[in-house]
C-alpha cells in the first residue's frame, strides 16, 4: 500500500524537479501570479507556502534555508522584505489557485497560482485611488460649471 507517500514525479529527474520548482517559486515571488498547469501548480503551492512561513520568522537561519531551497539570493530577499510581511496575521493559505480550463495543445489542466494578500492589496489601493480620483473629479467640475458662460 502507498498510503501518505506523496510523489510528485512528472517525468523528471529529482535534480530537475527541484529546480522546476525553485524557479516556479522564484517566478511567482518576482511576479506575483504564474500560469502553469494544475499538477505543477500543486507542487509550487506546497513549497511556496513553506518559503512564506520561513520568510514570516524572518531569522537568519530561515532566510538561508530559503535561499539553499530557491538558489536565487535577490527573490528570497524580496521574499522576505516585502511578501512574507504582508502576511504576518495568516496562519496559512497565502496562496489562490484559479482553474482556467485545459490547454489548446495538449488539453492540460492549466490553472493561475497567486498570492492572495497582493490582490487584496491591489484592489484597496484601486479603490482608494478610485475614492480619491472621485473626490477630486466633482471639485474639478464645479469651478468649470460655474466659470461657464450660461446660455
Amino acid at each position: 500500500m502507498r498510503h501518505r507517500k506523496h510523489t510528485f514525479k512528472i517525468g523528471r529527474t529529482s535534480a530537475h524537479r527541484r529546480s522546476l520548482l525553485a524557479n516556479a517559486v522564484c517566478s511567482l515571488i518576482e511576479h506575483g501570479r504564474i500560469t502553469t498547469t494544475l499538477v505543477k501548480a500543486k507542487e509550487v503551492r506546497r513549497l511556496a507556502e513553506k518559503m512564506v512561513t520561513l520568510g514570516k520568522t524572518g531569522t537568519l537561519h530561515t532566510r538561508r534555508q530559503a535561499i539553499a531551497e530557491l538558489q536565487q539570493v535577490d527573490k528570497v530577499g524580496k521574499l522576505f522584505s516585502e511578501i512574507a510581511p504582508g502576511f504576518k496575521e495568516r496562519q496559512g493559505g497565502y496562496t489562490r489557485m484559479m482553474k482556467l480550463g485545459p490547454r489548446i495543445g495538449d488539453n492540460a489542466e492549466m490553472c493561475i497560482l497567486e498570492f492572495v494578500e497582493n490582490d487584496e492589496k491591489a484592489a484597496a489601493q484601486k479603490g482608494a485611488g478610485a475614492a480619491a480620483a472621485a473626490v477630486a473629479a466633482p471639485a474639478a467640475e464645479t469651478p468649470a460649471a460655474e466659470d461657464a458662460p450660461k446660455a
